[in-house]
């Protein structure tokens, strides 16, 4: 008897390891009966026994089937834990119903921990264990701050939500997929609202902080110079008081030196401001939030760098920027605004606060409206959505992002912040056509752009390495201080440097109508207007190379279209000045008598669409930005030669642009799609191998030692094997879901340190003891690359590690010890570079 029964007590565990992981776990005794009275009839027909044998088996067996229903319907449904007497289902370890109520994480003391752990809410997880089980993709916890998101989980999540929202038949249900399917373009349609509205208001701002430098309109206060003296021209308007005339100051010396003065000290302090508030409140209002704003949109979360906190300083401080004469713009900071609003409002639809890939289709349609409140280009932003910052661009992202853009251009419109009906202070109307022998004069102006580019982006980054590498980067307001001191003093002494680069573009793309600004139409003088330009082109170039990097709100586009305006309209004006001189030379003989033949700000035009070209790389959407600039489709084709050729002089020294340098800088896990791998790498050559890691087994380790290993280790992950000796893959689980489930664990009565944990499918299901099971947490996705032979774990592959690779494949000099500060940015983890000066400022 007590050998039968053992015989049946290896066959009762035999048939409890088939079932590694049923659809329920919770099963009805009248299953399991069925289930056991098939295994009895068949094993009675293929023993043959006398009927005193059979009877004796059929007792056993049922027996036995007892004892695994009352083991199973005793267990919970997910962590096949035995229920301690007493505690009802609710209160289940992984339940959606047991909600995160504790206001501590996890107490790890000691070792390397992540600083940016969030207190996750149950809401920001998916609860249901079947449809995970069906996708195959694991459950997940909200996303930690530094770490890349899962797109395949994050797709997966949305078919299942949507799978269940078509599951319901009744008029409400029909309700909701109405609902459901117009949630995203009311996002988009409050994402435009929300930039045109800030774009008004930073636009209005920033003219009157850069006119008070000058003097104060004497009727109201808060008006600009413009609105002051409205349809009135500078010398019949009594109203705006220069201060030297607040002053009383009578001679030209004390004229100019009154003036000279508040110039100075305004300037120096609205930096110093911009500078305080950054540095102080949000550092992520910093630069211009492209590179960034790519990075996210690339899969890696950044929490804050899209905030309240970023959107407000940011705010605040680009029009202190702008006014402070740094040589920096606000059209690139625009971007980061609009992304800003792109995150916040999503917020209110659960449908994009918890799915971090939806979201991003959000940012990128934001990324178009902040193009299109910037120049007054929807298409524009569109396209450069698209060419530019986009990771994941889907045919209905582009769609919604064609409807912000145009939303965010109506509303600039609407508000009319400059009272001219145009969205932006340089738009301009050309009504001349051009001559077949200026395209020599717009390769040269495209030229020009390419080596701008290629230059400006070379003595940028090895001033911010500098910079990084040096005590400046602990006293970045001083830095902001110190620069616009020496700017300002340098900018005031030529007129083309004084004014704000709006003013300045607007004015040098402008044709010769009307009146003259600072003789750019006195063609008697025109040398040395010309030789002005260029001094003020060279004297920004270097101011710009200086401020893009420094930690206040900074946009490179409009100082780069003014620097290759400048040089654009001196060629322009030494060209007209050439054919008034020499009409009849052969060169002009298209021009026709008596006809203005040469108009200079068309070449300031394309020398600013090519310096534009050559800082950022861009092409289709650059032409067609400069387009809706200027209304005027005759001069597409000049632009579009200058862009083209100002990219490929620009990628014969190196292929990036600036955001793309920038983002190799920084070492931001960010893979470009446009790269184009023609080396020949073994998996072997680029992985972490399997020695310099450190894995998890599937089974002997309990709560306890877990923590200890998050204690003394700070990876953002861990491969799961069956034993340090095989080495078989079994999984991968994330440093964010396992400190979740372990911070759950411990607070679950009757849980202790040494509770035993599985990641495997061998589950103690018969013991009486209390078990955590870590499967439905194990990452199922491709976040990461696991090598493996034959089943045995070989290495791991980030991103990093292929970023790595590349920059040591394209700029080899890293391998002989130059930039260093580059090797070392590859060789860090992003979050404790970044860490080092992000405080818990905003709200992400």
């Amino acid at each position: 008897m007590a050998d039968n029964a053992s015989q049946n007590s290896a066959s009762i565990e035999l048939t409890a390891d088939t079932i590694k992981q049923p659809t329920r776990h919770q099963h009805d005794s009248e299953d399991i009966d069925k289930y056991f009275g098939f295994q009895d009839e068949s094993r009675r027909t293929s023993l043959n026994l006398d009927d005193s044998v059979r009877a004796e088996y059929d007792q056993l067996t049922q027996t036995a089937a007892e004892l695994l229903t009352t083991r199973l319907t005793d267990m919970d449904d997910l962590t096949f834990k035995r229920k301690h007497p007493g505690q009802s289902s609710s209160s289940r370890l992984f339940s959606r119903s047991d909600r995160y109520s504790s206001s501590e994480p996890l107490a790890l003391k000691g070792g390397h921990i992540s600083t940016t752990l969030r207190k996750h809410d149950d809401g920001e997880f998916d609860g249901d264990l079947v449809d995970w089980t069906m996708e195959g993709t694991g459950r997940r916890v909200a996303y930690d701050d530094f770490t890349t998101i899962d797109w395949i989980h994050d797709f997966a999540k949305e078919r299942v939500r949507q799978r269940k929202l078509h599951s319901r038949k009744s008029w409400r249900g029909r309700l909701a997929l109405i609902f459901d399917a117009t949630e995203g373009w009311i996002v988009v349609f409050l994402v435009g609202i929300a930039a045109g509205i800030l774009a008004g208001i930073i636009g209005v701002a920033s003219e009157w902080l850069s006119d008070i430098k000058e003097g104060y309109c004497s009727t109201a206060f808060y008006l600009n110079r413009k609105f002051c003296c409205w349809e009135l021209d500078d010398v019949s308007c009594a109203e705006w008081v220069p201060w030297n005339e607040a002053l009383q100051a009578k001679s030209l010396r004390s004229i100019f030196w009154t003036n000279y003065v508040f110039y100075i000290i305004f300037s120096t302090v609205f930096a110093g401001a911009a500078a305080y508030l950054v540095d102080v409140y949000s550092p992520y209002a910093a630069g211009s939030g492209i590179p960034e704003v790519k990075t996210i949109l690339g899969g890696f979360v950044i929490r804050k760098f899209l905030g309240w906190w970023t959107l407000v300083i940011k705010s605040v401080g680009v029009c202190l920027v702008v006014a402070s004469n740094l040589c920096l713009g606000k059209e690139g900071p625009l971007v980061h605004l609009a992304c800003c609003c792109g995150n916040i409002i999503p917020r209110i639809f659960a449908k994009f606060r918890y799915n971090e890939a939806k979201k991003r289709e959000v940012l990128s349609a934001a990324a178009a409206a902040g193009v299109s409140v910037a120049f007054g280009a929807p298409i524009g932003g569109v396209l450069f959505s698209l060419e530019e910052v986009s990771y994941y661009f889907p045919l209905r992202t582009m769609f919604r992002s064609f409807f912000c853009a145009m939303v965010a251009a109506v509303s600039l419109e609407f508000l009319n912040p400059f009272r001219t009906g145009k969205l932006v202070l340089f738009q301009v109307v050309y009504d001349r056509e051009w001559h077949n022998f200026e395209l020599i004069f717009y390769v040269l102006l495209g030229i020009i752009g390419g080596l701008y580019g290629a230059l400006l982006i070379r003595v940028n980054l090895k001033i911010a390495a500098f910079r990084k590498e040096t005590w400046l980067r602990y006293v970045p307001v001083h830095e902001a201080i110190a620069v616009a001191l020496i700017t300002s003093v340098i900018s005031y002494l030529n007129i083309f440097m004084r004014v704000n680069p709006s003013e300045l573009v607007a004015n040098l793309l402008r044709e010769c109508a009307g009146a003259d600004y600072h003789d750019l139409c006195n063609h008697d003088n025109f040398l040395r207007t010309s030789l002005s330009l260029v001094i003020a082109a060279i004297l920004k170039f270097f101011i710009t190379s200086v401020c893009f990097g420094m930690r206040v709100p900074a946009g490179v586009w409009l100082p780069s279209m003014a620097i290759g305006a400048c040089f654009g309209r001196a060629v322009g004006l030494t060209v007209q000045a050439w054919q008034r001189a020499y009409p009849a030379f052969w060169l002009f003989s298209s021009c026709q008598p008596d006809v203005p033949c040469v108009t200079p700000g068309v070449y300031a035009l394309v020398g600013a669409a090519a310096a534009f070209g050559g800082v950022t790389r861009m092409t289709v959407s650059l032409v067609v930005i400069m387009f809706e600039l200027t209304g005027a489709l005759t001069y597409v084709l000049p632009i579009m030669i200058a862009v083209m050729i100002s990219k490929w002089v620009g990628d014969a020294f190196d292929k990036e642009g600036i955001y793309d340098a920038w983002i190799r800088l920084n070492g931001y896990p960010f893979l470009d799609t446009k790269i184009e791998y023609i080396w020949n790498t073994l998996a072997s050559q680029v992985m972490t191998r399997v020695e310099d890691l450190t894995v998890i087994t599937a089974t002997g380790h309990t709560v306890d030692s877990l923590v200890e290993l998050l204690q003394d280790v700070d990876y953002k992950g861990f491969p799961v094997v069956n034993n340090n000796r095989e080495l078989l893959l079994i999984g991968y689980i994330s440093r964010s879901e396992l400190r979740y489930a372990l911070d759950k664990a411990r607070k679950k009565q009757g849980a202790s340190a040494s509770s035993p944990c599985y990641f495997s499918s061998n589950l103690p299901i018969l013991d009486s003891i209390r078990f955590v099971d870590f499967r439905p947490w194990m990452d199922q996705g491709l976040r990461y690359i696991l090598v493996t032979k034959n089943g045995r774990l070989l290495g791991l592959i980030t991103k990093k590690d292929i970023l790595r690779h590349l920059a040591v494949m394209i700029h080899p000099r890293l391998l002989d010890g130059d930039d260093s500060h580059e090797t070392q940015n590859l060789m860090r983890l992003p979050e404790r570079r970044m860490s080092s000066y992000v405080g818990d400022f905003g709200i992400d």
